[in-house]
């Protein structure tokens, strides 16, 4: 671990930074960790990279322990379901081509693919140049909710049996439409489960019921917000531009950590991780806290970046 004067946060959110974390396979880069990053029920973490080694799988130290799903280069999303004690991921992938790029696969924890869904044949679905999904996650009764918010930025329903239901938001800054719906959480913080979504380019996170409906916008003036881990009454959110905010269940941050001064390095892809503080991030994309509260962010750089923080204990 790094000297414990490595550390960012403020008050009871201070971390000890734990800076190169994770092993990777000879010869290998990260690759630009532009995805997400999860954990299964055993504590391992999955880590999802623009690399051929697809997901990489983690202990708590940061040893490899085995790769995933080497069929896909790039998965840009990564969400942990526990379904009648089955574990599964609901991932999105990004395969370089427009047409390729609306694929959802369901997945065991060893890789095994159990679902696909690719683009419906309904009216109102466009030319494929639109497509590049981002996000998917399970709603209560087994729903799949998939954001294209690299194309048109449209969240489609589907059933649990992968069969197409509704489209709901669309491109805009007016309530219940979004500027990329980068990042889909199921939030339940609150009597009645929401669907919360980073609205990215419109700088806000924002709450939609399972049947579509928008319920309110609940943070607003964020950096670009990209994905959210929650603790208890607290939401993590990796922002782009250099920034991983914690919010309380009044959706008002309480901490800011790895808040990067150098603003020319926010969403930085031209970087490397040695032109970038280790107490920094440049463009935090993936982010994941874990039961003790530690967190993981991963940071979008052409050579990629994972960054531990070890919660301190008062």
């Amino acid at each position: 671990m790094d000297s414990p004067q490595l550390q960012t946060g403020n008050g009871e959110w201070t971390y000890h930074v734990v800076s190169n974390w994770g092993q990777l396979p000879a010869g290998k880069m990260f690759g630009g960790t532009h995805g997400g990053i999860a954990t299964d029920k055993a504590g391992l973490l999955y880590v999802s990279t623009q690399s051929v080694t697809g997901v990489l799988v983690y202990d708590h130290d940061g040893k490899l322990v085995r790769t995933i799903a080497n069929e896909y280069p790039e998965i840009h999303s990564l969400t942990y379901a526990n379904e009648n004690n089955e574990e599964y991921f609901y991932v999105t992938v990004q395969k370089g081509t427009p047409k390729e790029n609306w694929l959802f696969v369901k997945m065991k924890t060893d890789g095994t693919v159990v679902q696909k869904i690719t683009a419906p044949n309904e009216a109102g679905f466009h030319s494929p140049n639109e497509w590049r999904l981002t996000a998917a996650v399970p709603g209560p009764d087994g729903s799949i909710y998939i954001a294209n918010g690299y194309g048109d930025s449209r969240i489609f329903k589907f059933d649990k049996a992968g069969n197409y239901r509704a489209a709901y938001s669309g491109k805009g800054d007016a309530d219940g439409l979004c500027n990329c719906s980068h990042g889909l959480a199921v939030d339940t913080r609150y009597d009645q489960p929401l669907l919360l979504v980073c609205d990215r380019e419109n700088r806000r996170l924002s709450h939609y019921d399972f049947d579509g409906k928008f319920v309110s916008n609940v943070t607003f003036h964020m950096r670009r917000p990209c994905q959210v881990s929650f603790w208890g009454d607290y939401a993590v959110v990796s922002e782009l531009e250099g920034r991983v905010t914690v919010l309380d269940k009044d959706n008002v941050p309480v901490a800011f950590l790895g808040d990067n001064p150098h603003k020319d390095q926010w969403a930085n892809y031209k970087l490397v991780p040695g032109d970038i503080a280790l107490t920094n991030f440049s463009a935090a994309h993936g982010c994941h806290i874990d039961q003790d509260a530690n967190i993981y962010v991963s940071d979008w750089n052409q050579s990629g970046r994972v960054t531990k923080l070890v919660r301190v204990k008062a």
